[in-house]
């Protein structure tokens, strides 16, 4: 089957993470804010081209000190490093529906290699009649790795934050016009 451009359906889709704090909980947020390009067949990704791109402002962990923290040069530094993109190298396939994409992530001016675990979810019609798919990524980073090491040592010994960061993206796209 050929390849097909697919635009993101924002308002069906998500990028969300997962840290430890204080090593005992695990704090969640999102992503509001991004945009793809998606040129695959949707039923083998192998030959697939994902361009993925976050607007790092639109952080929200549901606390907006909290976020307007990650926001600073301390962690994500929007003010010099506004976007976070994800652009495919490869992707293999891992058993039927499921594959490795590995690409390059720039965060806060760093470009470092991460692979996610990607799920072809399915495909339909909406009633409108517009062809649909759906998508799951799930993988892990460490954010030391990009420049992120700001901490605290906690009094009964660990860390504030933990270092890896665990993702979860889950994309609804159209096929476009």
């Amino acid at each position: 089957m050929a390849k097909t451009n697919w635009t993101v359906d924002a308002a069906h889709s998500s990028v969300e993470f997962s840290v430890k704090h204080m090593m005992i909980a695990t704090v969640k947020g999102n992503f509001g804010a991004f945009e793809a390009s998606i040129s695959a067949d949707a039923h083998d990704l192998t030959t697939a081209d994902i361009e993925f791109t976050i607007d790092v402002a639109s952080i929200d962990t549901r606390n907006q000190d909290r976020d307007n923290h990650l926001r600073s040069g301390d962690f994500l530094d929007v003010e010099n490093h506004p976007k976070m993109v994800f652009k495919s190298t490869s992707i293999t396939k891992r058993a039927d529906g499921e594959y490795d994409v590995t690409g390059d992530l720039t965060l806060r001016g760093t470009t470092k290699p991460v692979t996610l675990v990607a799920t072809f979810e399915g495909e339909g019609k909406d009633p409108w009649g517009n062809q649909k798919v759906g998508f799951s990524a799930e993988g892990s980073l460490n954010r030391s790795d990009f420049g992120l090491t700001y901490n605290a040592a906690l009094e009964t010994g660990g860390v504030l934050i933990g270092d890896k960061i665990k993702i979860s993206v889950l994309i609804e796209a159209a096929h476009a016009a």
